[in-house]
């Protein structure tokens, strides 16, 4: 099956050239219909690259906003409005796997922090100070990282399934797990609890 030609063919819907003409190319609702007839494509390679349904949402949004920004880049006589989404498609999740790989590494690097500190929770006088030094980096995150970090990390919880009990898009968890996990190492450190 060729998926460049899987999009509906419908006689109401304007072919892509003509949708993209330069005098159309600014009209919003006309990327609604382009949205609504190639999503499917996008989102598909998206899944099938990244395997994971959420993830591949949020790349799908990422590439029609790119699309949108650098509409007057695409030229009908180099190639067809599909194989443009595609390429787009394309370096969107390159971008996607190596967030996932940096995401990775950072909560390696954070579990490595945090795993000293449990280590010595034991009957230790420091273990007991350790905990409490952790417990105020924690509480000097926003409510929304603070949530992220102890669903990870208490209730050993993935991103998606995280996304899933919040409510919140995948990118927010994503965003929140980063920028937490950032701010309680230098938090951390500051205490003399991470290494510099």
């Amino acid at each position: 099956m060729n998926l460049l030609s899987s999009a509906p063919a419908t006689t109401s819907t304007p072919a892509p050239t003509a949708l993209l003409d330069h005098r159309r190319r600014d009209d919003p609702d006309d990327w609604t219909v382009l949205h609504r007839q190639w999503s499917g494509l996008v989102h598909g390679l998206a899944r099938q690259a990244l395997g994971d349904a959420r993830e591949a949402e949020d790349v799908t949004q990422q590439v029609f906003t790119a699309a949108w920004r650098g509409r007057d880049g695409y030229a009908p006589e180099r190639g067809s409005f599909p194989a443009w989404l595609v390429g787009i498609t394309r370096r969107k999740v390159a971008d996607a796997l190596a967030a996932r790989t940096r995401r990775a590494q950072l909560a390696s690097a954070a579990a490595g922090v945090l795993t000293p500190v449990a280590e010595r929770a034991g009957g230790d006088p420091e273990a007991a100070l350790d905990r409490l030094v952790v417990g105020r980096a924690l509480e000097r995150l926003s409510e929304p990282q603070r949530r992220v970090l102890r669903l990870a990390f208490y209730q050993d919880l993935t991103q998606t399934q995280i996304a899933h009990v919040t409510g919140w898009p995948l990118g927010t968890v994503k965003s929140h797990t980063r920028r937490g996990l950032d701010r309680l190492r230098r938090s951390l450190k500051e205490e003399g609890l991470a290494a510099a």
